[in-house]
């Protein structure tokens, strides 16, 4: 018994009651100017709901208020794009219109039964209802009234749960949808392991130096020795500061949609800002990049900075060679500068293993390592 009236106290029972008469607004003022047109609401609302936005303000109102306690339901909130997902919106505008309809119209009527009911129990004829028009009164009508009254709490619970049924199906996201959302969703966990990396290595690093040095120079007890420990950390935490102010940039941009992230199309940026660090890059581009797939695009963008970092932050200001090649839709990007010194090491850390992960995301491939006297990074992404 408990069970059956948990629904009574659910936000979610009131608000898919509220979802359901929205519509009815519309359409009774419509019933007051034209009684005898109640067909025309179903068939205007075809060419609503083939406009795009209409589905972002369905899905919104079906986060809202049929699956109020969800943190993320399965409803789109984008603009329909296919006209699969426009006919979808339609069926469910006209769904949500004959639902609503059903509802408010025993949401009127079944209480008046009940009411209507009790009148007869009492004594009184009820001569509104068609129904009772003949009944003559009598005290057994007063086991009927409650009847009504539960056959409206199972309709309005059992309408509201189909209505949210329906929902999910003609508003959840399309195929396409789905791959964008994964795609934001790869792209985030990409942002976040390559943050991760970096704070491990840089901020770790700086921390480690600092007590070290602090507690050697503790231990000295040498103002000479301790000079030098305080330059030691201060040499140190600088760096560790610029790290971590580009590791921030990285974070702050993540709250950006992936079609607004930066594509090999705004490589000049990259170049000149290598330029401007000292270093000399020779750059030729070829092909049409502006072509590229938005992840290769976008993974490419990475991969060049990723790149050009490593540059500027184990060789220096060095002549570097970048080259960017599309063919058939395919990237091939390889940076050269030569070796950096021999107490460098440029093959630690995660940067490189950050480009080589990013290339088996796109199914390519990347070869990082000396070549011919230089230090290479060349990664192949394909079209698909």
């Amino acid at each position: 018994m408990i069970r059956l009236l948990r629904p009574l106290v659910r936000g979610a029972t009131y608000t898919r009651f509220l979802h359901l008469w929205v519509p009815m607004a519309a359409l009774s003022v419509w019933l007051w100017v034209a009684p005898g047109l109640p067909w025309v609401p179903l068939v205007a609302l075809v060419p609503v709901g083939l406009i795009p936005a209409v589905r972002v303000g369905e899905g919104v109102q079906a986060r809202l208020l049929l699956t109020p306690r969800e943190a993320e339901p399965d409803f789109s909130v984008r603009p329909a794009t296919a006209w699969r997902d426009r006919w979808r919106t339609v069926l469910w505008l006209e769904a949500r219109m004959l639902l609503g309809w059903v509802t408010a119209y025993a949401t009127v009527w079944l209480p008046i039964l009940s009411y209507a009911l009790a009148s007869q129990a009492v004594g009184h004829v009820t001569e509104d209802l068609p129904v009772l028009a003949d009944a003559a009164p009598h005290w057994a009508y007063a086991l009927l009234v409650p009847v009504p009254l539960i056959a409206l709490y199972a309709l309005v619970v059992g309408v509201g749960e189909l209505t949210t049924v329906l929902a999910r199906r003609l508003l959840g996201p399309s195929a396409a949808e789905r791959l964008t959302a994964l795609e934001e969703r790869t792209e985030q966990l990409l942002e976040r392991t390559r943050i991760a990396r970096e704070l491990h290595d840089s901020i770790g690093h700086a921390l480690t130096v600092a007590v070290v040095q602090a507690g050697a120079a503790r231990a000295a007890n040498s103002p000479e020795f301790t000079d030098r420990a305080l330059g030691a950390i201060e040499e140190t935490g600088r760096a560790a500061l610029e790290d971590l102010e580009r590791v921030l940039g990285v974070l702050r941009e993540s709250e950006r949609p992936v079609s607004a992230r930066p594509t090999l199309t705004d490589a000049d940026r990259l170049l000149e800002s290598a330029r401007a660090s000292g270093a000399k890059v020779d750059a030729e581009v070829t092909g049409p990049v502006e072509t590229l797939p938005g992840p290769v695009s976008r993974e490419g963008y990475r991969i060049l900075q990723e790149a050009l970092t490593n540059v500027l932050r184990h060789a220096g200001a060095v002549p570097t060679r970048v080259s960017v090649r599309v063919v058939d839709g395919a990237l091939a990007l390889e940076v050269r500068n030569p070796l950096p010194d021999a107490r460098a090491d440029p093959g630690r850390g995660s940067g490189l293993r950050g480009i080589r992960e990013r290339a088996a995301l796109l199914g390519g491939r990347a070869l990082t390592g000396p070549d011919a006297g230089d230090w290479q990074v060349r990664v192949e992404l394909p079209a698909g």
